[in-house]
Protein backbone atom coordinates (compact mmCIF):
# COMPACT_ATOMS: atom_id res chain seq x y z
CA UNK A 1 0.00 0.00 0.00
CA UNK A 2 1.26 3.54 -0.76
CA UNK A 3 1.75 5.38 2.02
CA UNK A 4 1.57 9.16 0.34
CA UNK A 5 -1.72 8.02 -0.86
CA UNK A 6 -3.30 6.95 2.38
CA UNK A 7 -2.31 10.20 4.25
CA UNK A 8 -4.06 11.86 1.20
CA UNK A 9 -7.28 10.30 1.38
CA UNK A 10 -7.37 10.39 4.82
CA UNK A 11 -6.58 14.31 4.39
CA UNK A 12 -9.39 14.48 1.91
CA UNK A 13 -11.82 12.86 4.55
CA UNK A 14 -10.60 15.29 7.21
CA UNK A 15 -11.60 18.04 5.17
CA UNK A 16 -14.93 16.92 4.19
CA UNK A 17 -15.87 16.37 7.33
CA UNK A 18 -14.62 19.92 8.54
CA UNK A 19 -16.61 21.33 5.50
CA UNK A 20 -19.82 20.90 7.36
CA UNK A 21 -18.97 21.85 10.70
CA UNK A 22 -20.09 25.58 11.40
CA UNK A 23 -18.13 27.50 14.75
CA UNK A 24 -20.36 28.62 17.16
CA UNK A 25 -20.31 32.49 17.86
CA UNK A 26 -20.98 34.09 21.24
CA UNK A 27 -22.00 37.77 20.77
CA UNK A 28 -22.30 40.09 24.45
CA UNK A 29 -24.28 42.96 25.20
CA UNK A 30 -23.90 44.60 28.49
CA UNK A 31 -26.52 46.19 30.13
CA UNK A 32 -26.84 48.15 33.43
CA UNK A 33 -30.35 47.59 35.56
CA UNK A 34 -31.16 51.44 35.29
CA UNK A 35 -31.53 51.74 31.31
CA UNK A 36 -33.55 54.19 29.85
CA UNK A 37 -36.32 52.96 27.34
CA UNK A 38 -34.37 54.29 24.17
CA UNK A 39 -31.45 52.13 24.99
CA UNK A 40 -32.56 49.47 25.82
CA UNK A 41 -34.52 49.37 22.64
CA UNK A 42 -31.27 49.74 21.39
CA UNK A 43 -29.65 47.08 22.68
CA UNK A 44 -32.62 44.81 22.09
CA UNK A 45 -32.26 45.43 18.54
CA UNK A 46 -28.48 44.26 18.66
CA UNK A 47 -29.84 41.43 20.19
CA UNK A 48 -32.20 40.83 17.42
CA UNK A 49 -29.34 41.48 14.42
CA UNK A 50 -26.84 38.77 16.19
CA UNK A 51 -30.16 36.15 16.39
CA UNK A 52 -31.02 36.57 13.13
CA UNK A 53 -27.08 36.41 11.61
CA UNK A 54 -27.37 32.35 13.63
CA UNK A 55 -25.35 33.81 16.68
CA UNK A 56 -25.69 33.26 19.71
CA UNK A 57 -25.81 36.48 22.80
CA UNK A 58 -24.65 36.70 26.04
CA UNK A 59 -26.58 39.35 27.84
CA UNK A 60 -24.67 40.49 30.86
CA UNK A 61 -25.83 43.25 33.69
CA UNK A 62 -23.52 44.84 35.39
CA UNK A 63 -24.36 46.06 38.85
CA UNK A 64 -22.37 48.83 40.93
CA UNK A 65 -22.34 49.66 44.37
CA UNK A 66 -26.18 49.21 46.20
CA UNK A 67 -27.39 47.55 42.57
CA UNK A 68 -26.38 44.63 44.23
CA UNK A 69 -29.01 44.41 46.81
CA UNK A 70 -31.04 44.66 44.22
CA UNK A 71 -30.77 41.59 41.75
CA UNK A 72 -34.70 40.90 40.95
CA UNK A 73 -34.34 44.26 38.89
CA UNK A 74 -31.95 42.46 37.01
CA UNK A 75 -33.80 39.64 36.47
CA UNK A 76 -36.60 40.94 35.57
CA UNK A 77 -34.67 43.27 32.80
CA UNK A 78 -33.66 39.78 31.52
CA UNK A 79 -37.04 38.25 31.37
CA UNK A 80 -38.02 41.52 29.24
CA UNK A 81 -35.26 41.09 27.17
CA UNK A 82 -35.74 36.91 26.53
CA UNK A 83 -39.71 37.91 26.32
CA UNK A 84 -39.01 40.19 23.23
CA UNK A 85 -37.02 38.21 21.37
CA UNK A 86 -38.95 35.01 21.62
CA UNK A 87 -39.47 34.60 17.92
CA UNK A 88 -35.75 34.94 17.52
CA UNK A 89 -34.24 32.74 19.77
CA UNK A 90 -34.59 30.42 23.15
CA UNK A 91 -33.42 30.79 26.70
CA UNK A 92 -30.41 28.82 26.55
CA UNK A 93 -29.18 29.06 30.18
CA UNK A 94 -31.31 30.82 32.87
CA UNK A 95 -30.28 34.73 34.24
CA UNK A 96 -27.95 33.54 37.49
CA UNK A 97 -25.74 35.64 39.43
CA UNK A 98 -21.81 35.79 38.92
CA UNK A 99 -20.16 38.11 41.57
CA UNK A 100 -21.40 41.50 40.39
CA UNK A 101 -22.88 40.35 37.07
CA UNK A 102 -25.92 38.44 35.93
CA UNK A 103 -25.69 36.61 32.55
CA UNK A 104 -28.02 34.89 30.67
CA UNK A 105 -27.35 33.32 27.28
CA UNK A 106 -29.69 33.48 23.92
CA UNK A 107 -29.65 30.75 21.29
CA UNK A 108 -31.23 31.28 17.89
CA UNK A 109 -33.72 29.06 16.51
CA UNK A 110 -32.85 26.04 14.01
CA UNK A 111 -33.98 28.00 10.99
CA UNK A 112 -31.49 31.10 12.02
CA UNK A 113 -28.69 29.52 10.11
CA UNK A 114 -30.62 28.77 7.34
CA UNK A 115 -31.39 32.33 6.97
CA UNK A 116 -28.24 33.43 7.00
CA UNK A 117 -27.06 30.31 4.26
CA UNK A 118 -29.40 32.31 2.07
CA UNK A 119 -28.11 35.83 2.58
CA UNK A 120 -25.02 34.95 0.74
CA UNK A 121 -24.61 36.79 -2.48
CA UNK A 122 -24.60 34.31 -5.19
CA UNK A 123 -23.40 34.58 -8.71
CA UNK A 124 -25.11 37.05 -11.15
CA UNK A 125 -26.45 35.36 -13.88
CA UNK A 126 -25.83 36.93 -17.48
CA UNK A 127 -28.38 39.42 -18.89
CA UNK A 128 -31.08 37.51 -21.08
CA UNK A 129 -31.47 39.56 -23.73
CA UNK A 130 -31.86 39.37 -27.71
CA UNK A 131 -28.85 37.44 -28.91
CA UNK A 132 -27.24 38.75 -31.93
CA UNK A 133 -27.39 36.72 -34.97
CA UNK A 134 -24.37 36.45 -37.16
CA UNK A 135 -25.50 39.21 -39.82
CA UNK A 136 -25.53 41.53 -36.73
CA UNK A 137 -29.56 42.07 -36.35
CA UNK A 138 -31.24 40.83 -32.76
CA UNK A 139 -32.60 37.36 -33.27
CA UNK A 140 -36.63 37.10 -33.67
CA UNK A 141 -37.41 34.84 -31.11
CA UNK A 142 -37.11 36.70 -27.65
CA UNK A 143 -38.77 39.50 -28.94
CA UNK A 144 -41.90 37.56 -29.91
CA UNK A 145 -41.59 36.26 -26.67
CA UNK A 146 -41.34 38.82 -24.63
CA UNK A 147 -44.89 40.67 -27.06
CA UNK A 148 -46.50 37.42 -26.64
CA UNK A 149 -46.30 38.12 -22.63
CA UNK A 150 -46.65 42.08 -22.48
CA UNK A 151 -50.35 41.52 -23.71
CA UNK A 152 -51.42 39.20 -20.97
CA UNK A 153 -49.62 41.66 -18.25
CA UNK A 154 -50.89 45.00 -19.57
CA UNK A 155 -54.18 43.76 -19.24
CA UNK A 156 -53.43 42.30 -15.96
CA UNK A 157 -52.55 45.95 -15.60
CA UNK A 158 -55.63 47.81 -16.36
CA UNK A 159 -57.93 45.10 -14.24
CA UNK A 160 -55.75 46.52 -11.52
CA UNK A 161 -55.49 50.02 -11.93
CA UNK A 162 -59.09 49.97 -13.04
CA UNK A 163 -61.25 52.43 -10.15
CA UNK A 164 -63.68 50.64 -8.19
CA UNK A 165 -66.65 52.08 -6.71
CA UNK A 166 -67.43 51.67 -3.10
Amino acid sequence: MDYGKFKYETALKARESRKNQTQTIVKEIKLRPKIDPHDYGTKKGHVERFLKAGDKVKVTIMFRGREQSRPELGFRLLQKLADDVTELGFVEAQPKQDGRNMIMVIGPHKRAPERKAEAKPTPAAPAQGPVPSPRGEAAAEPAQSQAAASPAASTAEVQTSAPTDA
